[in-house]
């Protein structure tokens, strides 16, 4: 929705009496106060225009939660699967990092306008709106799903150091007391300027690209017109497509944006200055991925390994071989700066989803002694993962691809509530989703689904080929259509929501604020609404069935 930063530093009309401040719905009394950012502060009550450098001011210390879960989200999997991409097939996929933009940018504002008014996290928002079922689920399933992940980026680490000549105990220990340090001062600002670090150190990336001397009309090319590799095979292309659209959404940036927007103490009057963080980490990650595409594809096309991805280790060889050893030693030391901000960015979307589910004390403000049982997930979630990489004979390879899996099963889910949550006015009043944004994400929602659908039969039956995944994509796209069509006419003929509706004013987008929990009204779903619930049901239920028929295929010998 259109909102620019003018409308978020209007001064109270002269002479106006002060509107008194809302009571909000913050768990944690740590989550109100002043925003103290990496690059500075903005007073509670700061409420005063912000003209000429005070706008670069206030930009600088709000930046923080978009381009730390942005550049987080270029971990170990993305490095995989971008310099898979490129090794294979070159730098003809480039086109799909742009169709992502829009994707990107729409979850995450989401995420963000939740966060900074209602300052409720995302699994404690669909307990209390969808019950405790989903709300289980949420936090079970995330928590699953990021404990694998974590274990994906001490992989990464190991097959840095390695390539590195770094002693592997050596390495991943240090790795891991190093993120369990970052986190442990008990003050936000120490956190945000240690990964803000390592945000400028993904940019070693840059220098590798420059090194590897791409040609650059072919790069411009390939990532404006989009085609397939020629002679490649259908399914095996639309698997890594599949693949990249899951490692650059994942629902974890979900979860870890809006807790911690929260935490960092964002409130609706600086919405506009986020969502430049957001962009700005929007353009960090799509740099960050061309350079890993086109750098890749220049180091093996005419080489023997040309089309037989291995894993990042073997990429920063090639490159070393191809652009000097400088450019395959910035590689690892990108690959581990990647790892250490994403394996930090994932424990603490747990940390903070388990502290807001159970209303303990979850906040980076708070030291340790105050706040144990977050900081124990967040410490327990790392030393785990470290240990899995550092036991002899730990089936790696198997916990890849069972990230994989399970985030293709469990994408869909969070996409669902996402959308619901902001079509709640009692939840967002005036920041509520318009039409546009409510269709554009119904849409995206759908093709994630039919998406995750194809990924998840992919990894279970090997067999699958490009017709059946043209073939699911098409049967998706009309079952949503009809469904949502029919849907919208039975709620039309009911009167769904068709009470007056509430009138907002400019004003109110600056101060409104969800009221506490216990105050909320009920939730009202839409006959459409249900029918994405049941629609969710009803795909997990296969999904699971997927991955049990897969387990039993696996266990039980074949004769």
């Amino acid at each position: 929705m259109p909102f620019n930063i003018e409308e978020a530093v209007l001064p109270a009309p002269v002479g106006s009496a002060p509107a008194p401040r809302p009571r909000g719905a913050q768990l944690d009394s740590e989550h109100v106060g002043d925003i103290r950012g990496g690059f500075g502060t903005i007073f509670m009550h700061d409420t005063g225009p912000r003209t000429g450098w005070s706008r670069l001011k206030t930009l600088l210390a709000v930046l923080g939660p978009g381009v730390i879960v942005m550049v987080g989200d270029n971990d170990a999997g993305a490095f995989g699967t971008y310099t898979q991409a490129a090794q294979n097939y070159g730098t003809t996929l480039l086109w799909t990092l742009l169709l992502l933009i829009p994707v990107l940018f729409v979850n995450q504002d989401m995420v963000l306008r939740l966060g900074a008014v209602t300052g409720v996290g995302h699994a404690r928002l669909i307990l209390e709106r969808f019950g405790k079922f989903w709300g289980a689920f949420s936090v079970i399933d995330l928590f699953l799903l990021n404990s694998l992940t974590i274990v994906t980026e001490f992989i990464g680490l190991n097959l840095a150091f390695d390539y590195l000549g770094v002693t592997k105990i050596w390495g991943i220990g240090i790795s891991a007391l190093v993120i369990m340090a970052s986190v442990s001062t008990g003050d936000l600002r120490r956190f945000e300027r240690f990964a803000l670090v390592l945000v400028f150190g993904s940019l070693l990336l840059v220098p590798v690209l420059l090194m590897s001397h791409p040609p650059v009309p072919q790069v411009a090319h390939d990532l404006l017109v989009p085609r397939f590799p020629a002679n490649a095979p259908v399914g095996e292309v639309m698997l890594l497509i599949i693949a990249i659209v899951g490692t650059t959404v994942a629902p974890w940036q979900l979860f870890f944006q809006q807790s911690y927007v929260i935490d960092k103490r964002i409130t609706p009057r600086f919405i506009p200055y986020e969502r430049i963080d957001l962009w700005i980490g929007i353009g960090l990650i799509i740099l960050g991925a061309v350079a890993m595409m086109a750098f890749t594809a220049v180091a093996f096309t005419g080489t023997p390994e040309h089309g037989h991805f291995k894993d990042a280790g073997a990429v920063a060889a090639g490159i070393g071989l191809h652009s000097g050893r400088t450019a395959g030693v910035f590689f690892a030391v990108a690959l581990i700066d990647a790892c250490i901000i994403g394996a930090a960015a994932v424990s603490l979307s747990t940390a903070y989803a388990i502290g807001d589910v159970l209303s303990m004390r979850h906040s980076l403000h708070r030291k340790m002694s105050d706040a144990k049982g977050f900081y124990a997930v967040y410490f327990g979630l790392i030393v785990i993962s470290a240990a899995v990489v550092l036991t002899p004979g730990a089936p790696l390879g198997l916990l890849t691809n069972a990230v994989q899996t399970l985030a293709g099963v469990l994408l869909p889910s969070a996409t669902v509530f996402l959308l619901l949550l902001c079509n709640d006015k009692a939840i967002l009043g005036p920041w509520a989703n318009s039409r546009g944004t409510t269709l554009f994400t119904g849409i995206v929602i759908a093709i994630l689904v039919m998406l995750s659908v194809i990924l998840t039969a992919s990894v279970l039956f090997a067999s699958i080929s490009g017709v059946h995944m043209l073939a699911i994509l098409a049967a998706g796209g009309v079952l949503a259509l009809v469904l949502s069509i029919g849907a919208r006419i039975i709620d039309k003929g009911r009167g769904a929501r068709s009470d007056e509706p509430i009138r907002f004013t400019a004003a109110d987008r600056l101060t409104w604020r969800m009221p506490p929990l216990d105050e909320l009204p009920p939730a009202r779903l839409t006959v459409l609404d249900r029918t994405w619930l049941v629609a969710l049901r009803a795909y997990l239920v296969v999904a699971a069935g997927l991955v049990l028929v897969r387990i039993v295929m696996l266990v039980v010998p074949r004769h």
